[in-house]
């Protein structure tokens, strides 16, 4: 178990206790009291903990290794079905991006991701979820495959930002990215998105224009990291909290601010902390909005996911302001 600097106090508790589970078998002595004791403990300052979290606070439990990737997510909800198609028949097939069709009780659905990489061979392969403009192609051609073939498109969004090299640049990124944009906001199948962990810039949002945008409880989705925002605004990363808290990038923030759909609880500890219920929530979740937009016919569906995104934000109409 990996512990972040705010769970300290969870950590301690948890070491007492291993210990003294362990003099209770050494011992051979009825320990369970106080074991009993330690756990309620435990559960407690776990409560205590994660009922009032930062921003920052949010972003690190984003972040944390153990936290489950785009490909596990798939692998559950479709139980094991999935199958992967690869390559954006043009330049190549981008790790960072994957996709493919997969089962969801009885249901063909198109999924498509970031995927990080489960170790440290992985994410330098994966690029850590930074995708390079073949893998916004690739995942607009699945897309338009899966219209193609009237099948649901349900999008895992795990990103710190697409991929910033050069080379990135040279093939046209905000060029693949924009693309994205305007034929998510047109596709004739039902499309869900869903925040697992960093939704970071235009690299989350190339993926990110659905009928229904859902953020799991302990995520962020900003137009810029913490960090990034602190170097810009005061040259250093020291005032990245400061950054968090005041791009208002916590899923509360993005409902409050009509910009997402819906948050999906976590187990108490975050996502880490129990894979197979935060995948059986993720799961259900799918199937109940893929009910609901399977009513509406294509025409609705486009009409409101023009509509929910055109309304985003303030806009002043400059005669009336001149005038």
């Amino acid at each position: 178990m990996i512990y972040l600097d705010f769970e300290k106090p969870i950590q301690e508790l948890e070491e007492e206790l291993e210990k003294l589970k362990a003099v209770a078998v050494k011992s051979n002595v009825d320990m369970s009291k106080s074991i009993s004791e330690i756990e309620a403990k435990i559960h407690s300052k776990r409560v205590e903990i994660f009922s009032n979290l930062t921003p920052w606070q949010r972003v690190q439990i984003s972040r944390h290794p153990e936290r489950p990737y785009t490909l596990a997510y798939i692998d559950y909800v479709t139980n094991g079905s999935f199958i992967e198609l690869h390559g954006d028949r043009t330049v190549g097939d981008d790790k960072a991006m994957v996709g493919g069709f997969g089962d969801v009780d009885g249901q063909t659905v198109m999924f498509i991701g970031q995927q990080k990489g489960i170790n440290t061979k992985m994410r330098q392969i994966r690029r850590f979820g930074m995708a390079n403009p073949e893998g916004y192609r690739k995942a607009l051609r699945l897309m338009k495959m899966a219209e193609k073939f009237n099948k649901p498109i349900v999008t895992f969004i795990d990103t710190p930002g697409a991929y910033p090299g050069l080379e990135a640049e040279e093939r046209g990124q905000g060029e693949a990215i924009a693309r994205n944009l305007l034929e998510m906001a047109q596709l004739k199948v039902p499309v869900i998105c869903i925040i697992i962990g960093e939704g970071a810039s235009g690299g989350a949002l190339g993926i990110g224009i659905g009928d229904k945008v859902i953020m799991l409880e302990n995520t962020w989705y900003s137009v810029i990291s913490p960090e990034s925002c602190s170097s810009i605004l005061w040259r250093s990363w020291s005032f990245k909290e400061t950054a968090a808290a005041a791009l208002k990038l916590t899923p509360g923030d993005m409902i409050e601010n009509g910009l997402i759909d819906g948050v999906i609880k976590e187990p108490l500890g975050g996502a880490h902390n129990n894979h197979k219920e935060t995948f059986e929530t993720v799961k259900q979740e799918i199937l109940n909005h893929l009910a609901t937009l399977k009513k509406q016919t294509p025409d609705e569906r486009i009409n409101a996911r023009i509509e929910k995104f055109s309304s985003m934000g303030v806009v002043h109409d400059l005669n009336e302001i001149t005038g």
